[in-house]
C-alpha cells in the first residue's frame, strides 16, 4: 500500500463546532495517532510553526549561493528576483514560506532542479481515488474520463478502505463506487475539466512543454524495477494537503443522467508538535564527510525525491547521472493485472528494461522505464543482449516504449549505439556536447583540485572526470573550467568551455552494425520522457529521423516527445562535499548548511543542441511526429498500444493525426 496514505471521502465528514468550543492548543496533537485526517487538519498542523527569521535568512542564503552552480535558472524564471521578493515578504508560517520557494523553482520548468523539505513535501499526500484520463471517441472528440481501471486500482491497492468509500458515496451512488470507472467528466469544481488541467500545468513544473505538463494531470503507466506500475497523475495525487474538497460532475457509463459528488483525503502518523518537528524537520547535517566517504552515503540525502529506482551509490558515482526530482516519491502502485503484458518477456530482460515479441512475430518491443538500474553493468548488458534477442526471434522493427521514463544518462547513449550501430551520430559519442556554469567559486574548486586537494580523484570537479570538445580527457593538473561570458535575462554570466562526453568507450563492445534501421523504429511516450530519455529520443529523432509518437495528448495542443533535457544533474550535497573537501566551505561565496531538513536539486550541465549546436538543446523544440489518440480499449494498456501502433503506423495507416507546427 502506498506510503501509509489516507484515503476517504470528504463528503461524509461533517464537523460541528460551537462558538464556545475551546481551541485546540496543539493542532499536531489533535491528529496524533490517527491514520486518517482531513487535509485542513494536516494543514493546520503544518502551518502552526511560525517562520523563524534565522531559518528564512539561512534558506535564502543557501539557495541564492547555490544558484551559481545551476545551468537552467534565469531562463524561464528569474530566481534571483524571486529570492529578493521572498526576503522582503512576510509569511504566516514556515510552511507558507516553503511553498513559495518550492513553487518558484517549479516555475523554472526543469525537473532536475528544486528545493525540497522533508518537513513538508509528501508528509501529507492528498489522494483522490479516481484517477482521470483523456479519451478519444470514435468520432474523434476528446473528453476527460475517470479511468476505466479506477476501481481496480482502488480495490487492489486499498483493500481495507473500499467498503468505507462505498458507503461514503451520496444518494444513489452509495455502494456503487465501481460504476464511476470510465465515467465522462463534465465539470471539475463547477468548471469544464481543462480549466483544472491548465491550472495544474501552470504550477506543476518539471517539463518545458506546456502539453507535457497537461499530460501529467492524467494517469499513466511505467515499467518499474520490480514490475509494471501505475502513476495516478496530478489530479489524483498531490504532494501537499492544500485541497479540502473536489467536486465532480460526471455521467456514468450506460447512464443518461449526471451525478455530482465531493471528496478528498490526506494522511500521516506521529504524536505531537515536538515529535513531528524532531522526526521530520530537524536538519540532518551530521559530522562533516569529505571525499570518497561523502560519496558513499547510501542513500544520498536527495534520494527520496529522485524519480528513479534505488541505485548503487558507488556505481552511480562512476556514471554521470541525469535524474528528475519531484516532491511526490516514485510510485509503488501496481498497474492492474489485466492491463499488464500477458506475453512472456525475453530472458534477457532485466529490471526496468523488458523485451517482448508481439504476436505478428516481426515487431519487437523494448519497454524501458528508466535509463538507470541498481546494477549498471547488468542493465547495460541487458540492453545489448535483449535487442539481439529480439533480432534472433525474428524482429524486423522495434517499438521503444519510454512512457514516464525520467532518469539515467550513459545508458541512453548506450541504447542509441546498440540500436543504430557505428556511424557519425554514435562515434566518437552517441550523445551531446555540454557546458557547465563557471562561476568564481566553481573555478576555485577546480584550482584547489589541480593543486592536489583531491588525492582520491573522486570529486566531480576533478579534471580527470571531464573531456574537452574533442573528447580527450583533461590532464589531472588542468585548470579546465575556463569561463565563457554570456548574457541571460540581462544578467552577465559565465559558462565553461565546450565539453565532450565521458560515457564512451563502453564497458562492452556495441554491435558493429545497426540492429534496426531508423525507419523501422518508433519511440513512444506521453511527453513525460525526460533526462536521459530526452537525450536518447532527441538524438534518435533529430540525427537519425526515427519517428516519435506521443500518446493521449490534447489534439489542439502541439505535443512534444520529451520534456526536460538537461545534461547532468546533481544536488546541494555534492556541491557541499566539493567545498568541504577542498576546504572552501568558509569562503564568502560558499552556501552554508541548511538549518532545515532540506535538499536541493541542481541542473549541473546542459547538453548543446543538434539542429542548433551553439544553443542548449533544453531550449529548442521537440515536436512529436504523431499524437496517438487513446481510447477506453487502449488507455494504460501497453500491449494494446503496441499492437495498434504495429498494425497502423508501420503500415502508414492515415487514421493518425499527424502534427503540424
Amino acid at each position: 500500500m502506498i506510503m501509509r496514505l489516507l484515503y476517504t471521502w470528504l463528503a461524509c465528514w461533517a464537523v460541528s463546532v460551537s462558538s464556545k468550543s475551546i481551541p485546540i492548543p496543539d493542532p499536531c496533537a489533535a491528529i496524533s495517532g490517527k491514520t486518517w485526517v482531513l487535509p485542513r487538519e494536516a494543514r493546520a498542523c503544518m502551518s502552526s510553526f511560525p517562520l523563524d527569521s534565522i531559518i528564512k535568512a539561512n534558506t535564502i542564503e543557501v539557495v541564492n549561493k547555490t544558484l551559481a552552480f545551476h545551468t537552467s535558472n534565469d531562463v524561464h524564471e528569474d530566481l534571483a528576483a524571486d529570492l529578493v521578493r521572498l526576503s522582503k515578504q512576510d509569511y504566516s508560517s514556515e510552511f507558507d514560506f516553503h511553498l513559495d520557494i518550492y513553487r518558484s523553482f517549479k516555475r523554472v520548468n526543469d525537473g532536475h532542479c528544486g528545493v525540497f523539505n522533508y518537513c513538508y513535501d509528501s508528509l501529507y499526500i492528498t489522494y483522490i481515488p479516481l484517477p482521470l484520463v483523456l479519451l478519444t471517441a470514435a468520432d474523434g472528440s476528446q473528453n476527460v474520463h475517470i479511468a476505466p481501471e479506477a476501481f481496480k486500482v482502488a480495490s487492489n491497492e486499498f483493500k481495507d478502505e473500499v467498503e468505507f468509500w462505498q458507503q461514503s458515496l451520496p444518494g444513489r451512488l452509495k455502494g456503487k463506487l465501481a460504476t464511476l470507472s470510465g465515467a465522462k467528466v463534465f465539470l471539475i469544481n463547477g468548471k469544464e475539466p481543462f480549466v483544472a488541467v491548465n491550472k495544474n500545468a501552470d504550477i506543476t513544473g518539471g517539463y518545458q512543454s506546456f502539453a507535457t505538463r497537461q499530460n501529467s494531470f492524467f494517469a499513466s503507466y511505467t515499467r518499474g524495477a520490480n514490475g509494471w506500475q501505475y502513476s495516478m497523475g496530478n489530479f489524483a495525487l498531490q504532494a501537499h494537503p492544500l485541497v479540502d474538497f473536489v467536486e465532480l460532475t460526471v455521467q456514468r457509463v450506460n447512464s443518461s443522467t449526471n451525478d455530482t459528488f465531493t471528496f478528498g483525503a490526506a494522511s500521516k502518523n506521529f504524536t505531537d508538535s515536538a515529535s513531528y518537528r524532531l522526526k521530520n524537520c530537524v536538519a540532518n547535517n551530521g559530522p562533516m564527510a569529505i571525499g570518497v566517504q561523502a560519496y558513499k552515503q547510501s542513500p544520498p540525502p536527495i534520494a527520496y525525491f529522485q524519480q528513479q529506482p534505488p541505485v548503487n551509490p558507488e556505481e552511480s558515482r562512476k556514471q554521470p547521472m541525469n535524474v528528475m526530482l519531484d516532491a511526490l516519491p516514485l510510485t509503488d502502485i501496481d498497474l492492474p493485472e489485466h492491463l499488464q503484458p500477458s506475453m512472456p518477456a525475453l530472458n534477457q530482460s532485466y529490471s526496468v528494461a523488458q523485451f517482448y515479441m508481439l504476436n505478428d512475430n516481426i515487431t519487437g518491443v523494448l519497454a524501458l522505464g528508466s535509463f538507470s538500474a541498481r546494477n549498471f553493468t547488468a542493465f547495460g548488458i541487458s540492453l545489448l543482449t535483449g535487442l539481439q534477442g529480439l533480432k534472433t526471434a525474428g524482429a524486423e522493427r522495434l517499438i521503444v516504449d519510454v512512457i514516464l521514463t525520467l532518469r539515467g544518462l550513459c545508458e541512453g547513449y548506450i541504447c542509441i549505439a546498440h540500436i543504430i550501430g557505428p556511424k557519425e551520430s554514435t562515434e566518437p559519442q552517441a550523445g551531446l556536447d555540454s557546458t557547465t556554469r563557471a562561476g568564481p567559486l566553481a573555478r576555485l574548486i577546480v584550482e584547489k583540485i589541480a593543486s592536489g586537494a583531491d588525492p582520491e580523484e573522486i570529486l566531480s570537479y576533478n579534471p580527470i572526470q571531464w573531456t574537452n570538445a574533442s573528447h580527450h580527457q583533461f590532464p589531472a593538473t588542468s585548470n579546465w573550467l575556463k569561463p565563457v561570458g554570456v548574457i541571460i535575462n540581462g544578467h552577465e554570466d559565465s559558462f565553461s568551455q565546450r565539453l565532450g562526453q565521458e560515457c564512451q568507450p563502453f564497458e562492452w563492445d556495441p554491435p558493429d552494425y545497426a540492429l534496426f534501421k531508423p525507419k523501422d523504429v518508433l519511440i513512444v511516450s506521453n511527453g513525460r520522457c525526460a533526462s536521459s530519455c530526452s537525450l536518447f529520443s532527441i538524438t534518435m529523432s533529430k540525427s537519425e529521423g526515427v519517428k516519435t509518437i506521443v500518446t493521449g495528448g490534447k489534439h489542439d495542443i502541439p505535443q512534444e516527445y520529451c520534456g526536460t533535457v538537461g545534461g547532468q544533474s546533481t544536488s546541494f550535497s555534492m556541491v557541499d562535499t566539493e567545498l568541504k573537501t577542498t576546504k572552501l566551505k568558509n569562503h564568502s561565496l560558499a552556501p552554508p548548511d541548511f538549518l532545515t531538513n532540506s535538499v536541493q536539486g541542481i541542473t549541473w550541465r546542459l547538453g548543446f543542441g543538434i539542429d542548433d549546436p551553439d544553443t542548449p538543446e533544453e531550449w529548442q523544440s521537440h515536436p512529436a511526429d504523431i499524437n496517438f489518440p487513446l481510447t477506453a480499449e487502449t488507455i494504460n494498456n501497453p500491449v494494446a498500444i503496441w499492437e495498434s501502433l504495429a498494425r497502423k503506423e508501420f503500415t502508414k495507416n492515415e487514421i493518425f493525426r499527424v502534427q503540424t507546427s
